[in-house]
């Protein structure tokens, strides 16, 4: 690698409050310096750049040039990582404790029944588990690795594919033998109540028109029916026989095992999404961290293993 050519940090960090607050008066009391010594630095720095950064104005604030507010804003991203990644470092050392961030319906129908197979596995392992349906930030979150539902590809990041995504509908046994209302077809869904999942920061979705569109049958009013914000909310709701849920072979539970829910029919569509562990390049191989990677992809290959269609 060759030598980086960096200017100070003392007369970028004037620079930066500066340019924020177009004051050296304020940018000197936000470092509790004086306003002289905020003017010096940022002299010094545009002797060393070789470049105006200011127009002083007689009202004596700042304006900034163009040069100036391209670099300031380039700055302020760069001081930002900096103090986030100072945060992470001079945080406690807990090498047998990982945070683990997840959507709030794979934490409840997946990880969460499994975690005790990872404390017979690995007993000195502390798991924490954390649910967003945000994008995590590993330079600004404590957080170790995150599943997500998403089309692959995370620069910077290792990631580790874990499981494809099925949908496919479900009911309650008692709504499947409805004498007056049979359910052997996807077809025969216009007889029945839809229940919608409408979840919040999943784009790309399968819902029940674009499922059924993908089978090849017409003739469902696909908009009827009500709406849930969380997968085990659709699912608690279709098990109550109150409808048929659209259902994943990942967020599925232990409805089916358990009889709860029922498969009527094979048909299922492909999801455009699939399920990965991520986590930061430099991190992945932390023994905690591996530990919970192998684990997981374990549990997983078994999950994809099982058949869900009974």
């Amino acid at each position: 690698m060759s030598r980086r050519h960096l200017p100070p940090l003392a007369s970028l960090r004037a620079f930066e409050a500066a340019a924020r607050h177009r004051n050296f008066e304020k940018a000197g009391d936000e470092l509790a310096v004086t306003a002289s010594a905020v003017g010096q630095h940022v002299r010094s720095l545009e002797t060393w750049l070789r470049r105006p950064l200011f127009i002083r104005l007689p009202s004596k604030g700042v304006a900034l040039t163009e040069i100036g507010e391209r670099y300031a804003a380039t700055i302020s991203q760069v001081l930002d990582q900096l103090n986030e990644a100072t945060a992470r470092a001079l945080r406690p050392e807990t090498p047998n404790v990982i945070t683990v961030s997840t959507l709030p319906s794979f934490a409840l129908n997946w990880l969460i029944p499994r975690l005790g197979h990872l404390k017979e596995r690995a007993p000195h392992l502390e798991v924490r588990v954390e649910v967003s349906v945000s994008l995590t930030d590993f330079a600004r979150e404590n957080v170790d690795v995150a599943i997500r539902s998403g089309s692959g590809g995370y620069p910077g990041l290792q990631s580790d594919l874990l499981m494809e995504e099925n949908f496919f509908p479900v009911c309650s046994a008692a709504l499947l033998d409805d004498p007056e209302r049979p359910l052997r077809e996807p077809a025969d869904l216009r007889h029945h109540i839809l229940l919608h999942e409408i979840p919040e920061g999943i784009p790309d979705f399968v819902t029940w028109p674009r499922w059924l569109a993908a089978v090849g049958v017409s003739g469902v009013d696909a908009t009827r029916g009500p709406r849930f914000s969380h997968t085990f909310l659709a699912l608690q709701a279709a098990a109550s026989g109150q409808g048929v849920a659209l259902a994943t072979n990942v967020l599925i539970g232990d409805y089916l095992d358990a009889g709860r829910l029922v498969r009527p029919f094979p048909d299922q569509v492909r999801g455009p999404h699939q399920y990965y562990l991520v986590c930061p390049e430099a991190s992945a191989q932390r023994p905690a961290i591996a530990a919970f990677r192998r684990w997981i992809r374990d549990e997983a290959a078994a999950h994809v293993g099982l058949s869900v269609y009974s």
